[in-house]
């Protein structure tokens, strides 16, 4: 099933779990945030009037981030004036949870990012020491000797002698 979600002043095609990009969005990360359907496909497509009654779209925002910088340059040729403006759209990166109709309210949080395995504690790492095997220990390495200075050749009394 697929739902057209109006925001931003902008028609979305979304089906469920899709990411989507859409204008900046009034949301922290992690909130479930719902916009309105203007229609739905499926089995029994319909179309709203401008909004389908009962029916929205769940999603999750996962990012406030920006666009890029669009360059708004300026010149007038031959009368010493120009203008460089920029500006950078903001976005809110959503994941689109469920679609729902009839006036249903969302059952899907937000989904729990996965713990990170942390660094092994002090006590598990003695644990995991006393298993492994006993190693070698390493021979101390000699220390590096440095190259013998080069004996300098007399080529002042070489070139005497030939004379």
């Amino acid at each position: 099933m697929f739902a057209v979600i109006k925001t931003g002043g902008k028609q979305h095609r979304v089906v469920a779990d899709q990411t989507l990009k859409v204008y900046l969005h009034d949301a922290k990360v992690g909130e479930i945030v719902t916009f309105p359907v203007t229609a739905h496909g499926g089995d029994q497509p319909k179309f709203g009037t401008p909004l389908v009654d009962g029916a929205s779209v769940a999603a999750e925002v996962l990012a406030q981030t920006h666009g890029r910088t669009v360059i708004a340059f300026k010149k007038r040729r031959r009368q010493n004036s120009k203008r460089k403006r920029g500006y950078r759209d903001q976005h809110t990166l959503v994941r689109v949870t469920e679609i729902l109709l009839n006036g249903a309210k969302p059952t899907k949080t937000a989904r729990v990012k996965p713990e990170k395995k942390k660094a092994a504690t002090a006590g598990e790492a003695v644990g995991e020491a006393a298993e492994a095997p006993a190693k070698k220990a390493a021979k101390p390495k000699a220390a590096a000797k440095k190259p013998a200075a080069k004996a300098k050749a007399p080529a002042k009394s070489a070139a005497k002698k030939k004379k």
